[in-house]
């Protein structure tokens, strides 16, 4: 009896159903030739490679709940839905379409350079072996080809990108997920199971608050999208940079793992906008959120090496300070300043860290305490739950003043100011830093000017129960200056 032919969906950063034009185009194409889909998730060096404690912990869980998703929609054994493999990418699909009648592999393209030339040579193998290999547009809204300057150049700066991506079609409607699949439900050879992976927290389970904090997979997803959109949206502009308030949507893990696209994104803002006319500023500002998202990718895909080279050549010669002792008292929440201690331990404990209170925590360690940024990226990257090959080194480049659009380095975050706009009350501070929840308003963010009498009063010792501020502002600002000033003169 002769095989029905397969077609392999190759998932990876792409963990959904619904909105997904690789896996409708694999179900398509198994309907037209009597076929069945074969669902694939390979745990291959490049995807290793970029995860760390944090985004394990979440991809463990994410898969296992697609696996759970596919199993219902094909009506199989869970065993028989999403099948995994660890190792080399092209071994693996080269030994399935040998050992089984593959014909056609579908997968949605991904943007950083290890995954695009992964994909092309895996594209060209493939295909000389007379498979049919189809990659399609589901991570991004505007592709990085697809935007360019008058000039045809990409861009470097976020406004101008940003208004040329307006000018482009409006993107798409997202796609309903498939109300049925047929599934491939043989044996495959180097099929594993899921905790062969080894992503669970080792030695002991400290995740407890990222499980407190979010629910990975496309069913999660969903209900952050529709909590944001009914609950939170509505104060957006005004008070998304206040991390007292939960008012920003928390959407960029799901959107890190693509459970959700950002398709769905766009067009449940817009239609949020079209239902509520007086509430266009604030769907307008969280849209163009999805602008920097996609700008980060833009620079991602252009660039020679994101994580590594500064696009500011200049900064090559930056003075950077190797303080491990600084370094640690940052990691671990302990530098003596409240916002930043407080963002540090949110960090740690929840695995997501307010967007504002990452600037302040980063322009604290690259300019006041001198610290590489690449320092900084290493720690985001194993601690965050969303943290991606765009997002998180675009944002530290841009932090540490040698990025594209980045803040100028001169302009150094005053902590103290920050959190007295952003925290007024200290309620921030008070929860993730609890030794200070009985310091008045008025000194919250600034311990260390209040009397003897009062820090007696709130039960804080300087330097046992808190620490003291690392480095003076004054004195942190003056030096961060001067090292500017040095690395220029070293550029000439």
């Amino acid at each position: 009896m002769t095989e029905r032919p397969i077609a392999i969906m190759w998932f990876r950063s792409d963990l959904r159903l619904a909105d997904n034009p690789a896996l409708l185009a694999a179900q398509k194409w198994a309907k037209e030739h009597d076929g069945a889909v074969l669902p694939v998730f390979i745990l291959d060096p490049v995807i290793s490679d970029q995860l760390g404690g944090a985004t394990k912990w979440w991809l463990e869980k994410s898969l296992t709940a697609l696996n759970r998703d596919i199993a219902e929609l094909g009506d199989t054994k869970s065993d028989r839905a999403l099948r995994l493999f660890a190792g080399d990418a092209k071994s693996i699909l080269e030994n399935i379409a040998d050992d089984k009648p593959v014909q056609a592999v579908f997968w949605n393209r991904l943007y950083d350079k290890p995954s695009t030339k992964r994909d092309t040579d895996i594209k060209t193998i493939l295909q000389d072996h007379g498979l049919t290999c189809e990659s399609h547009k589901a991570n991004l809204l505007f592709e990085p080809w697809d935007v360019k300057t008058g000039q045809g150049t990409d861009f470097k700066v976020y406004s101008p990108f940003w208004r040329a991506c307006q000018k482009l079609p409006t993107p798409r409607e997202p796609h309903a997920p498939p109300q049925s699949i047929e599934l491939f439900k043989g044996a495959v050879d180097g099929q594993i199971n899921i905790t062969d992976f080894d992503l669970s927290p080792k030695p002991v389970n400290w995740a407890g608050g990222l499980d407190e904090r979010f629910t990975p997979g496309e069913q999660g997803a969903k209900d952050q999208l529709f909590d944001f959109i009914d609950d939170r949206l509505t104060d957006y502009a005004d008070m998304r940079d206040r991390p007292d308030r939960r008012v920003t949507s928390e959407l960029s893990p799901h959107l890190r793992f693509g459970e959700i696209s950002p398709y769905q994104v766009w067009h449940a803002a817009n239609h949020y906008s079209d239902a509520n006319p007086g509430k266009g500023k604030t769907a307008s500002k969280f849209i163009a959120e999805l602008g920097w998202r996609e700008f980060a990718h833009h620079i991602l895909y252009h660039a020679t090496d994101l994580r590594s080279v500064p696009l500011q050549g200049q900064f090559k010669h930056f003075p950077w300070s190797e303080d491990a002792k600084g370094l640690r008292a940052w990691q671990k929440g302990q530098t003596g300043f409240p916002i930043v201690d407080a963002g540090m331990r949110e960090l740690w404990h929840t695995g997501y860290m307010h967007n504002r209170v990452r600037m302040i925590v980063g322009s604290i360690l690259v300019k006041h305490l001198l610290i590489h940024w690449q320092d900084g990226l290493a720690w985001f990257d194993d601690t965050l739950v969303d943290a991606c090959p765009a997002n998180n080194p675009f944002s530290w480049q841009w932090i540490g003043g040698c990025g594209a659009d980045a803040a100028p380095y001169f302009r150094i975050f005053n902590p103290v100011l920050q959190g007295e706009k952003f925290d007024p009350k200290g309620d921030y501070v008070r929860q993730w830093v609890p030794e200070l929840r009985d310091m008045p308003e008025q000194y919250i963010h600034k311990p260390w000017e209040a009397s003897p009498l009062i820090l007696k009063a709130a039960d804080v010792t300087l330097g046992k129960t808190y620490p003291k501020p690392l480095i003076g502002l004054k004195e942190g600002r003056e030096r961060a200056l001067e090292a500017y000033q040095d690395m220029k003169k070293a550029a000439e």
